[in-house]
Formats: C-alpha cells, sequence, structure tokens
C-alpha cells in the first residue's frame, strides 16, 4: 500500500482515515477525491499530520475520465472507497441522488479500477486492493428477539439509501467473483465522534443542547443503535487492507446496542457536567413524528474480525461520547464554518422543526 486513493475523504469518516493512516504509515501517499457536496469540508482537512503527503482533488466519482485519469497519474495501487450519500431521511425526501452516488459512482471506480489494474495490467495484481465502505443497514432491522447480524445474514434494506448501499456490496462482490478484482467489504454500524456534520444523531444534540434548543427525538426513543467510535472505525479498516482477504466481508461495530432516547440522555448529563446550566439539558427534549419505516434495531456480530484480524473497539461509549463531546466545544471555529452553510440551516428547518409534535 504506496499510492492511496481516498473517496469521500473529506467527509466524517474519510477525514478521520486520512488523518489516521498519515499517522500510522509513514510512507503512504494520499489522493482525496471528493466533491465537497454539503457533508464534505475542506475544513475537515485542515492540520493534517504530514499534509505534504496528501493530495486533495475536488470531483466527482461517477467522473470516469477523472477517475482513471488519477489512477493512472498517482499509480493508485488501494482504493479506500467512503464516498456515499449517506442519510436516511435525505433519501426517503429525494432518493434519486442516493441511486447516483452510492450505485453508478461505485460502479464507476470498480470499472476503473478494474481497467487500470487487469487490462491494463499496470501492475501486479497481488499489490493491488479496493475497499468498499457499507452499512449494517443492508441488512434491514431486528426484532428483540433476532441474533445480531452476521456477515451471512440476508440482505434485506428497508429505506432507498440502504437499498442503494446493498446495490453497490452487490456490485463490490462480483467484481471480486467474476473479474477477480481484489475486493474487501465492511459493513460498519453507526458511527461517532470528532467532525461528524451535525444532521447526525449526536452532533445534532450536542450543538442543540450547547445552544438551547430542542432535542428532537424520533418516535417513543427506543430504536436500537450500534454505535461506533470513528477512530476505531479507521483502525479495522486499516486492518482489513493490510491483513484481510480478498473476497471477505467484516461487520464492524461498538458492542453496544443502546435506545436513540439514552443516548440523547446521556449526552445531556455529560453537558450538564461541561456546561452546567440552571435548567438540565434533559428538559430540552421533544419527541417528534418518527421516520417513515424507521428500523427499530440494529446490532453486529464482530467475532470474525475479531477472531481473523484480531481487532475490536477501543472505546467504551462514555468515553467516546466525552471525547466527542469536548471536541465540539475546543473547535468552535469547525462548528461555525458548517453552521453557516445555508443548504444545513435549510434542512434542519425541513426535517425537523416542521415535523408535528409526536402524541
Amino acid at each position: 500500500m504506496k499510492n492511496v486513493l481516498v473517496t469521500g475523504g473529506a467527509g466524517f469518516i474519510g477525514s478521520n482515515f486520512v488523518r489516521y493512516l498519515l499517522e500510522v504509515d509513514q510512507q503512504v501517499q494520499i489522493v482525496n477525491l471528493d466533491a465537497l457536496t454539503y457533508a464534505g469540508s475542506l475544513e475537515n482537512l485542515k492540520d493534517l499530520p504530514d499534509a505534504d503527503r496528501h493530495t486533495f482533488v475536488q470531483g466527482d466519482i461517477c467522473d470516469r475520465d477523472l477517475v482513471r485519469a488519477l489512477l493512472q497519474k498517482h499509480q493508485i495501487d488501494t482504493i479506500v472507497h467512503f464516498a456515499a450519500e449517506s442519510h436516511v431521511d435525505r433519501s426517503i425526501l429525494s432518493p434519486e441522488p442516493f441511486i447516483q452516488a452510492n450505485v453508478i459512482g461505485t460502479f464507476t471506480l470498480l470499472e476503473s479500477a478494474r481497467q487500470y489494474w487487469m487490462v491494463e495490467k499496470s501492475m501486479p495484481i497481488e499489490q493491488v486492493r479496493f475497499h468498499h465502505v457499507s452499512t449494517d443497514e443492508v441488512y434491514g432491522t431486528l426484532s428483540p428477539e433476532d441474533p445480531a447480524f452476521s456477515e451471512t445474514t440476508p440482505y434485506a434494506p428497508n429505506s432507498p439509501y440502504a437499498a442503494s448501499k446493498a446495490s453497490s456490496d452487490h456490485l463490490a462482490r462480483s467484481y471480486n467473483h467474476t473479474y477477480q478484482l481484489p475486493v474487501t467489504i465492511s459493513n460498519c454500524s453507526n458511527n461517532y465522534g470528532p467532525r461528524q456534520f451535525p444532521e447526525k444523531l449526536i452532533p445534532l444534540i450536542i450543538l442543540n443542547a450547547l445552544t438551547g434548543k430542542p432535542l428532537p427525538v424520533y418516535g417513543d426513543g427506543q430504536q436500537i443503535r450500534d454505535w461506533l467510535y470513528v477512530t476505531d472505525h479507521c483502525e479495522a479498516i486499516h486492518l482489513i487492507l493490510t491483513q484481510g482477504k480478498s473476497g471477505e466481508t467484516y461487520n464492524i461495530g461498538g458492542n453496544n446496542q443502546p435506545a436513540n432516547l439514552t443516548i440523547v440522555e446521556t449526552v445531556c448529563d455529560l453537558l450538564d457536567e461541561l456546561q452546567p446550566q440552571t435548567d438540565p439539558h434533559r428538559n430540552l427534549i421533544k419527541f417528534v413524528t418518527d421516520r417513515p419505516g424507521h428500523d427499530r434495531r440494529y446490532a453486529m456480530n464482530i467475532s470474525k474480525i475479531e477472531n481473523e484480524l484480531g481487532w475490536k473497539p477501543r472505546h467504551n461509549l462514555s468515553d467516546g461520547l466525552l471525547d466527542t463531546a469536548q471536541w465540539i466545544l475546543a473547535n468552535p471555529s469547525w462548528v461555525a464554518a458548517i453552521q453557516k452553510q445555508r443548504e444545513y440551516q435549510t434542512w434542519l428547518t425541513k426535517n425537523y422543526e416542521t415535523r408535528e409534535k409526536s402524541s
């Protein structure tokens, strides 16, 4: 792994991975391709370690000519594919961008890699790797008594977002099976941590609480998710790249499944300690109309990556939430830059403020 193309590297998980890879691998050169849509920001790439080994390119993963030119110019031997539309609520309101980015974009990258690595024989095939980053949402939903998702759980996506990611997973798997393109896939649970765009639950709750705004909780708040600290996720991906087997899929999770309401209440209690106020932050909680087709429970069985690669999450939930809140408090310039985005403010109004109060 010498020359790595990271797609979506100005987004939340992608930018954290760029930072992680520059720290742990002193030889790697990174080309970062990001379209800088609403969730990607150059703010996420400030103060990178050894920034001379990082090249940023603004562009679309669906632009095949651009992708091929980058592969050839930088002699890319590894692709780590984060770029995706990833918010379920947005996919419900407007599914087309999810099909374009997640399905067509993934196909464009796979086909470009196949042409460059296999047809043009640019480098030995045993020295290249395409890693596709996916989600636990492709598996659908679990009832309270169901076992956790494993790598062999049948796909049953329930939102346009999840369906688009399931489609991209199938494409990646097919390129390995049909063409023997060296592909690995990881399906992760809900990520959280520094630099997460604040349309997602945890940063939204932290920022709203700090400014005295309502803390919206969908339905009864008893939806269950597995929460994964972002740097733990980055470490897992690095292990898959360096030690994982081509053709394999690995589930990555945080080994915890609290209800969403528990997450919100925990964040409120943390902020009561970090930023004490007269009224407890829990008083800001507001139950709002649930998301259509909202999956009730996700849980991840991570025994495969534990047993085969020796990975397990380093952060427990309380420590990770504390680190996240402290990072947001310590980085007001990042917060200000994100909150200035007109599109972000429009989205908050459209998705939260106009929801009718849940009965």
